[in-house]
C-alpha cells in the first residue's frame, strides 16, 4: 500500500480581551476555550511519535496566556504557563508563524504587514525558545500573491493556502494540484504552497467519524502516482466538536482517538505527518497560481473577502485604518524628527484595530475597531503638533 500523509492544522485565535471578558460574563464558555486548548497536548501525549499536529497561534492569544494576571486568573481552570510549556513539545506540535493581531492581511494596510509578522514572532520566539519557524498561517487563510516576498524576507518556507484558489501554471491532474506542494511565484521570489483540502476541513469543523475519513481519503487519492499529503485545517477551539468536554462528542476523544489506533495497529496506510519532513522527502512539484480569497466560513465563500467588507459600515473603518497608517508612517519616515519609539503608543492601537474579528462579526464589533482608532489618532495627533512645533522654533 502506498502511504497517504496527513497533516493536522488547527488555528487557535482569540481577540483582545475576549477571555477575560468571557470570564466575567459567561464564564463556562470561558472555560470550555482553555479546556479545548488544554486538551490538544494531552490528548497527543500518549501517541508520541505518531501523533502529529501544526498550530498556528495568534499574537493576541499568546498575549493573554502568558499574562502573569491572567494565568493566575484561570489557575484553578488551566495552568496556562505549562501549556505554553507543551506547545513547544516539536515531537507532538509544530507551531506556524501568523500575525499578531489575526488581520486579513491583504485588507490592511501593506505597511502594518510587517509589523503583524514582525510582533508576531518576537512574542512568540520568547515564548518558543526562538526557534525557526518554516510555516505560515495566514489569519482566515487571507492570502494574496503580493504576500510572498514579505513571507520570504521573514524566513517562511512554506504557505498555506485554500484549496478553491489554486490554480496550475505547470500541467497538472486534480490530484497532483491538490494533494502535493507546490511553488507559487511572485516577482524574483518564491514560496511553497500546502494545499488545504477544503471539504474535508469543513468536515473536520463539524464532526466526523474515523471510518467516513478514511474512506472519503482513500476515494480522493486513488488516482495518485504519489505519496499525497492530505491537508485538513480548522479552527481547533471553536465549536462544539472542538470545545465539547464529553470524551464520546469531540474531535480528540472520537476521531483522533480512533486515528491513533489505527494508526498503530498498521489496519490503514494514512499516517500523521509533519509538513515540513513531508517537503524534506517528497519536495514541492509544479507551479500555479493563488487567487486572492480567504477561506470559507458558515455562511460566506471566502471569495472577495465579503465576510468582512460587505457592508458601509465595514468599509469605512477599513478606510478610516488606510487613512491613518499612511499618516503614521508618513511621520516615522520623517526622519529624525521623531523618534521611532514615541511612535509605539500610536502604533499598538492600530494594530489591533485591524484585528479580523472587528469585521467578521458584520457591524457587530465594529465599535472595537473603532474605539482603537480613536486612541490611535489621539497619540498620533500629539505627535504631529510636536514635530509641528519643532518646525516652528
Amino acid at each position: 500500500m502506498q502511504t497517504i500523509h496527513h497533516a493536522l492544522v488547527l488555528n487557535l485565535h482569540q481577540p483582545p480581551g475576549n477571555l477575560d471578558d468571557l470570564l466575567e460574563h459567561r464564564p463556562w464558555e470561558a472555560k470550555e476555550i482553555l479546556f479545548a486548548m488544554d486538551r490538544i497536548p494531552r490528548s497527543l501525549w500518549p501517541h508520541e511519535g505518531l501523533g502529529r499536529v501544526h498550530l498556528s497561534l495568534s499574537g493576541a492569544l499568546l498575549e493573554t496566556l502568558a499574562s502573569p494576571g491572567f494565568q493566575q486568573r484561570v489557575y484553578g481552570t488551566v495552568d496556562c504557563g505549562s501549556l505554553l510549556w507543551h506547545w513547544q513539545n516539536e515531537k507532538i506540535i509544530r507551531v506556524l508563524g501568523t500575525g499578531y493581531y489575526h488581520p486579513v492581511l491583504p485588507l490592511i494596510p501593506e505597511a502594518d504587514r510587517p509589523e503583524h509578522l514582525q510582533r508576531w514572532h518576537g512574542l512568540a520566539g520568547h515564548l518558543f525558545g526562538n526557534r525557526h519557524f518554516q510555516g505560515f498561517w495566514p489569519p482566515e487563510m487571507g492570502f494574496s500573491m503580493e504576500l510572498i516576498p514579505l513571507l520570504k524576507r521573514m524566513g517562511y518556507r512554506y504557505v498555506m493556502v485554500d484549496s478553491d484558489y489554486i490554480q496550475p501554471v505547470t500541467s497538472m491532474s486534480w490530484v497532483e494540484l491538490r494533494y502535493r506542494p507546490h511553488i507559487a511565484r511572485y516577482g524574483e521570489d518564491e514560496i511553497i504552497v500546502v494545499v488545504r483540502d477544503r471539504e474535508l476541513s469543513d468536515a473536520q469543523e463539524s464532526g466526523m467519524g474515523y471510518d467516513w475519513f478514511s474512506r472519503e481519503v482513500h476515494a480522493r487519492t486513488r488516482w495518485c502516482g504519489f505519496e499525497p499529503l492530505v491537508t485538513t485545517c480548522s479552527d481547533g477551539d471553536n465549536g462544539g466538536w472542538f470545545r465539547d468536554t464529553s470524551k464520546h462528542n469531540n474531535f480528540w476523544d472520537v476521531f483522533y482517538a480512533d486515528f491513533m489506533e489505527r494508526a498503530a495497529q498498521g489496519e490503514d496506510d494514512i499516517r500523521p505527518a509533519f509538513i515540513d519532513d513531508y517537503l524534506d522527502r517528497h519536495g514541492a512539484h509544479g507551479e500555479v497560481i493563488v487567487e486572492t480569497g480567504a477561506w470559507n466560513t458558515g455562511w460566506h465563500h471566502g471569495r472577495g473577502f465579503t465576510q468582512w467588507t460587505g457592508s458601509q459600515a465595514q468599509k469605512d473603518v477599513l478606510a478610516r485604518t488606510r487613512a491613518l497608517s499612511e499618516r503614521l508612517h508618513r511621520l516615522r519616515s520623517a526622519g529624525g524628527e521623531i523618534d521611532p519609539e514615541r511612535l509605539e503608543p500610536a502604533l499598538w492601537p492600530l494594530l489591533r484595530a485591524e484585528t479580523s474579528c472587528n469585521l467578521f462579526w458584520g457591524e457587530a464589533w465594529v465599535g472595537k475597531a473603532h474605539a482603537d482608532l480613536d486612541r490611535s489618532e489621539r497619540r498620533l495627533e500629539a505627535l504631529e503638533g510636536a514635530a509641528e512645533h519643532s518646525h516652528t522654533d
